[in-house]
């Protein structure tokens, strides 16, 4: 489980003094995917950082299964990460950029090799090993990210808007995959979006999130359904 606690920052502007002052409350029960979802600039995907280490929080608390983490390093919070860009290294094949996920060196034992193996199976990447990124579709490039998280075998996974540049059919497929993955591996996973299709599919539970506040977390339906909040009638009518 993920639980976020007054999880507070600020931005500075270009002359010094606070540009949009941030403070989070949510929470993710393992096997559940909980979509993010709000305007742009809105604070998702600074929430994400701050979770994952890259931006330090001025107060606030994050726990994953009780466990405090917001004291850790970036590198050492039980959590994975996805971004919308892959990350994979052009240079290496499949195989070696999921390694890399769970040792820098590429010194991997039986177990290790076994789990990559077992990972690129469920994201059918298998026959894949040797390809570099470049021979692959743009899915297939997603999924070798998601894989490289997913042998890291932490409770956590967050995902920044993995899924843009994909069409439809494919994005659809990719969820499906997700959530799959989310109950197997009983892990409480956050998906950033812009689009309410995607949140809908994926999330029991969608959050919106405005000016650097979470205003509301219900059921997907109910909340793309919500005409109270004027925010999120004005957002949903832009889509």
């Amino acid at each position: 489980m993920l639980r976020v606690r007054q999880l507070c920052y600020a931005y500075p502007s270009d002359d010094g003094t606070e540009s949009m002052s941030m403070c989070f409350d949510l929470s993710v029960d393992s096997g559940q995917i909980l979509s993010l979802i709000g305007p742009s600039g809105s604070g998702k995907s600074s929430l994400l950082n701050l979770i994952a280490g890259f931006i330090t929080p001025e107060a606030g608390t994050i726990c994953i299964n009780n466990n405090e983490i917001q004291h850790l390093d970036a590198a050492a919070r039980p959590l994975s990460m996805v971004f919308q860009s892959h990350n994979l290294f052009p240079h290496l094949d499949v195989f070696t950029n999921i390694a890399l996920g769970l040792n820098a060196s590429l010194k991997l034992n039986s177990e290790q090799q076994l789990s990559i193996e077992n990972a690129m199976e469920k994201l059918g990447l298998t026959g894949l090993q040797k390809r570099k990124p470049g021979e692959l579709s743009g899915g297939q490039q997603q999924r070798v990210a998601i894989a490289r998280a997913l042998v890291r075998r932490h409770p956590v996974l967050l995902l920044d808007e993995p899924f843009t540049a994909l069409g439809p059919a494919l994005r659809e497929e990719m969820i499906d995959i997700l959530r799959q993955l989310a109950i197997d591996r009983n892990m409480a996973v956050i998906l950033v979006s812009h689009h309410p299709a995607d949140a809908r599919q994926a999330s029991e539970k969608t959050a919106f999130v405005n000016q650097g506040h979470v205003i509301e977390i219900a059921p997907t339906d109910e909340l793309l359904a919500n005409t109270e909040h004027p925010e999120i009638r004005q957002y949903l009518g832009s889509m």
